[in-house]
């Protein structure tokens, strides 16, 4: 039997360690059940998708069983549900997939879900993501434990538990936000049993890794639970001359006032700090290049100089109290503090022909050197039946307000490659020069968002049930043109509250079978024209996405099949003229419709006793749609692949073998990424490319403590692809891509965990 270990607690999720045997017991069947004994509390994910051990006897290593399947999906403010009455597309890469592939920032979880794709900005780590190919907003895409927090920022992959996306929208569970989803990380909570870890690595070249993660219960019932999790990782990344350093301080409490009420406290301090790693490449014009060069081999050396880069430090608090009133009754409070700070100070090769010739520039960002969040959440959960029909009902409210700071003396451009005499990105060049700085810091903006949410499930009998969630949404916006002016309005007219529904229609014609219909109207802020337009500093009027989705979910012993089909539309912004592709001076404003279709399909789970499966695949129809400028309209949306794949298979020795033998296991993971265009319209494409990770692991005991050895190789063919494409400005004058970022070589991992 396995106890309640990570982020598991009982049905009320509040119950300290000394009773989770009988927990487990009683969740489980909570779960199972179609007329559970406890209503659903927000803010909690029990952890059944996370780390799991064993109570008795010698317990498994971490990771080892491969449990790849999700059951329980977190709604926010709806609490946990299980994914047969989740009438929404909800995908997630669970705790071992995390541990056996070796990950080292959450943005490497995104090739395992097929309807996730990531936009490179300067650097993999600091990726902004994207679902159904809607790009994520900065801040209201992404959450920590149900609470906002900053996307574009580094995070150590050893901090999180699983990733859990719910694809399309959700600003009725969660306010306003890009129709791109829900990105949610669970962290590491504090484990029943407790548990010494360590585990040292190396990565490509020779990037040495040590993790020591502590954890467990002290007092009268386990009445104080913690975890203490530290990192450090400093060497050469995957090309010569290159550096990477990750270091990484993270404590985790759980207060147990009784056995309802629990306070959690989170703090946590990363730095990230790299040089010599890719650039970004932009293109110079359509005239001068009429295709896309084919990648480079990232593993060269002076893509990128080796004395630029990036310094980044994010420090995240976290504090939440969770009450259990009574069986029907909870509440949940919980707010969020963060502070991401970074300097970039990176190289940008421009591509200048066909034959991949190109020029560089080393430039200290003159914009968004700091995001200073806050999050908050406050949800009110309860039970009540009119007659036979149950009612999971939910008031509350959630919001973030987030400040963005720029230097008040940016840095100066150091010219390093000319057109002049131009290097190739196949043989680049050394050229020495000294790191740029910036100085000062101002506040060029701030936006808040605030919401109130009420919902109803309500469950007629075993076969239908009806999901309705409604919002009533608050945004501000606020710029400044430079550092003597003050902040202002950016909308001079902002909008009362914005309304967001969200309705579903479930059936189940069975106990294992929910086949559903969902209609979703969402709300985003508008986006703020730059200092280049004619309208300056405006923010655009909110935009309206909405969904229609249609799905069916099917779990059959150990494996879990879900399939969705949608049609998602949002409005598009970007610069445009009013007598056609050029002009002088630009205006930013709505060119159109964004209109997608799709069908998405995942399976996880065990196909067989000791074979696991984490797939899925997505195929996507995403143009732009009623556009004022003809040579836009119908076409495809820069960087969204029309198909995308992945399938993750991993294959234990059975016990038949023996005690020696059935300790080894192996892994593979192939993903595939579509043609893509690479311009609004679409003149020039990237091509679709196909990657082959393999890995093993041994697993054993020193004595009752386990121990296992991983060693894995990413792109094991050393394929040579664009990763990622996409533009900030889609009717810039040049009409041309604004950044490609080539994907990552051959990378070997090793790493050794024990416990103690």
């Amino acid at each position: 039997m396995q106890a309640a270990t990570s982020t598991q607690q009982t049905a009320a999720g509040l119950q300290p360690a000394a009773k989770n045997a009988a927990v487990k017991k009683t969740t489980a069947k909570s779960t199972a059940s179609q007329t559970p004994s406890t209503a659903p509390i927000a803010g909690i994910l029990d952890g059944s998708n996370g780390e799991t051990v064993n109570v008795h006897g010698h317990h498994a290593a971490d990771g080892t069983a491969a449990k790849y399947m999700n059951k329980i999906v977190y709604l926010g403010p709806l609490g946990n549900r299980d994914t047969l009455d989740t009438p929404y597309s909800v995908m997630g890469v669970p705790h071992d997939v995390v541990v056996n592939q070796q990950l080292r920032n959450i943005n490497d979880m995104a090739q395992y879900l097929p309807s996730v794709q990531l936009e490179i900005r300067g650097d993999p780590n600091t990726s902004r993501p994207q679902s159904r190919g809607f790009e994520a907003d900065v801040v209201a895409n992404s959450r920590l434990d149900g609470l906002n927090v900053v996307s574009t920022t580094p995070y150590p992959a050893e901090w999180v538990d699983n990733l859990q996306v719910l694809n399309g929208l959700a600003g009725a569970m969660y306010g306003p936000q890009n129709p791109a989803g829900v990105f949610e990380y669970t962290l590491k909570r504090p484990t029943n049993r407790r548990t010494e870890r360590l585990s040292v690595g190396v990565d490509s070249i020779g990037t040495p890794t040590v993790n020591g993660d502590i954890s467990g219960r002290i007092g009268k019932n386990g009445w104080f639970g913690y975890r203490l999790n530290m990192l450090h990782a400093d060497g050469t990344a995957y090309t010569e001359g290159s550096w990477i350093r990750r270091e990484m301080v993270s404590a985790d409490f759980d207060i147990h006032l009784d056995d309802k009420t629990v306070i959690e406290l989170d703090a946590s301090h990363y730095t990230y700090a790299a040089r010599g790693l890719a650039p970004g490449f932009g293109i110079a014009s359509v005239t001068a290049i009429t295709s896309i060069p084919e990648a480079p081999d990232l593993s060269k050396p002076y893509l990128a100089q080796d004395w630029s880069g990036y310094n980044m430090e994010t420090n995240t608090f976290l504090a939440k109290i969770k009450r259990q009133i009574n069986k029907d009754w909870s509440f949940t409070l919980g707010g969020l503090y963060q502070d991401a700070i970074r300097q970039s100070f990176s190289s940008t090769d421009t591509l200048i022909n066909n034959a991949g010739d190109y020029t560089q520039a080393v430039t200290a960002a003159a914009t968004a050197d700091d995001f200073r969040t806050g999050s908050n959440m406050a949800y009110f959960n309860g039970r009540v039946y009119t007659g036979p029909v149950r009612h999971d009902l939910v008031i509350g409210t959630n919001g973030y307000i987030m400040g963005t700071y720029n230097p008040t003396t940016p840095g100066t451009t150091q010219n390093t490659i000319t057109s002049a005499d131009p290097a190739s990105i196949y043989n680049p060049r050394k050229v020495d020069g000294t790191q740029p700085y910036y100085h000062g810091r101002w506040q060029s903006g701030v936006v808040s968002s605030q919401s109130l949410i009420v919902g109803d499930t309500m469950t007629f009998n075993k076969h239908w049930s009806i999901m309705g969630t409604f919002a009533w949404s608050w945004i501000d916006q606020e710029s400044a043109r430079n550092y003597k002016s003050p902040l202002t309005e950016v909308n001079p007219s902002p909008p009362a509250a914005a309304f967001s529904p969200t309705a579903s229609l479930l059936y189940k014609p069975t106990d294992n079978q929910t086949v559903y219909f969902t209609y979703a109207r969402s709300v985003q802020a508008g986006p703020v024209a730059n200092a280049s337009n004619t309208n300056a500093y405006q923010a655009l009027p909110v935009a309206r996405p909405e969904e229609y989705e249609v799905g069916y979910k099917l779990r059959y012993s150990k494996m879990q099949f879900n399939i969705a089909a949608f049609r998602m539309t949002s409005q598009y912004a970007g610069n445009f003229c009013s007598t056609g592709l050029t002009c002088t001076k630009q205006t930013y404003g709505y060119i159109g419709t964004q209109r997608n279709y799709g069908v998405e399909a995942q399976i996880s789970g065990e196909v067989l006793p000791n074979l696991s499966v984490l797939a899925g695949m997505t195929w996507l129809d995403a143009e732009l749609v009623s556009s004022q400028t003809a040579q836009y309209n119908n076409k495809e949306i820069v960087g969204v692949a029309p198909l995308q794949a992945n399938l993750l298979l991993d294959y234990r020795l059975p016990s038949s073998l023996g005690s020696l033998a059935s300790g080894w296991a192996f892994n593979a993971n192939v993903h595939y990424v579509g043609d893509r265009a690479a311009n609004l319209t679409n003149t020039l494409h990237i091509g679709s490319y196909t990657t082959l990770d393999l890995g093993t692991r041994y697993g054993f005991h020193v004595y009752r403590f386990p121990w296992v050895v991983r060693f894995g190789v990413s792109n094991v063919t050393n394929e040579r692809y664009w990763a990622s494409v996409y533009t900030g400005s889609p009717g810039a004058t040049s009409n041309a891509a604004e950044s490609l970022y080539a994907g990552l070589p051959r990378i070997y991992h090793f790493t050794f965990s024990a416990e103690f």
